[in-house]
């Protein structure tokens, strides 16, 4: 039973990259994390390198475990049993580490074999689309793909996500992301008598998972459905892109966003948690 441990994409990609493929919903951030890596360059979300790690339960025995951690932000478990969260957390000794997502079975493992309990930031759930089912009753407006005229209003959109999703990362800039989304055709704005009110972000196909996120609508527009109206838009798309599952993580704290995907035909999948170290 080890862990191996290496700052290549590649040698990621090649050792861990069937696991990852043949278990997309429960590893769709490492999914993603590695797309974004390849397109992007090592340095995509900040200035430090990635760090990968695969895990076998024997020598000669298959990939059945994975991690990638990108400075600044928190270390993100992929499947694994909880013993490898364990062992895991005795491989990084040494390392600086702000807070580890992941499977709440395995993230309470890595904390314990830590030493330190963690915080907890945030409790998640992660759905999947079964058939999906139109918002009722629908929303007034449509959906559109958001443009170069909109990065404005969605580089505020972003900040205002994660600021209230306490997500916020000090320094975090998110001009990059929504331009580079935006210039993929990845972010769908719901817009009512011409004026945006909602946006959702669609992922690309991979591994044939697609995952909606960040979900966003202002204050002042809630509670007239339009995010149900987004959410299935990009649903949609990523079923018609050819998405064989469609992923999206809710806050356990928010009961309204749990209601309303489930009204879509998302169905639970499984519960994950975002748990801080103190520095």
């Amino acid at each position: 039973m080890t862990w191996t441990l290496s700052s290549s994409l590649d040698d990621f990609r090649t050792q861990a990259g069937d696991f990852l493929a043949a278990h997309p919903a429960e590893n769709t951030v490492l999914l993603t994390l590695v797309h974004n890596l390849t397109e992007g360059g090592p340095h995509v979300f900040g200035p430090d390198d990635p760090q990968y790690g695969w895990w076998r339960p024997g020598p000669d025995a298959p990939v059945v475990g994975a991690f990638v951690r990108t400075p600044p932000y928190p270390l993100r478990l992929g499947l694994m049993p909880e013993r490898a969260a364990t062992e895991l957390a005795l491989a990084l000794a040494g390392t600086e580490l702000t807070a580890v997502d992941g499977g709440v079975a395995p993230a309470q493992a890595f904390a314990a074999a830590w030493q330190q309990d963690g915080t907890v930031k945030s409790n998640e759930r992660l759905y999947r689309l079964g058939k999906l089912v139109d918002p009722s009753p629908l929303p007034a407006g449509t959906v559109r793909l958001a443009t170069a005229n909109d990065v404005e209003l969605l580089v505020e959109w972003f900040g205002a996500f994660v600021a209230e999703a306490e997500l916020a990362i000090p320094g975090e800039n998110h001009r990059p992301t929504v331009e580079r989304r935006t210039a993929d055709g990845r972010l769908h704005i719901w817009e009512h008598q011409g004026t945006p009110v909602s946006f959702a972000g669609v992922s690309p196909v991979i591994a044939g998972m697609s995952r909606i996120g960040p979900v966003y609508t202002p204050p002042e527009h809630r509670g007239r459905g339009y995010a149900s109206g987004v959410v299935a838009a990009g649903s949609a798309h990523a079923l018609a892109a050819g998405a064989a599952e469609v992923l999206l993580f809710t806050d356990l704290a928010n009961p309204t966003s749990n209601s309303i995907y489930q009204k879509l035909g998302y169905e639970a999948v499984e519960d994950c948690v975002s748990l801080s170290f103190a520095r």
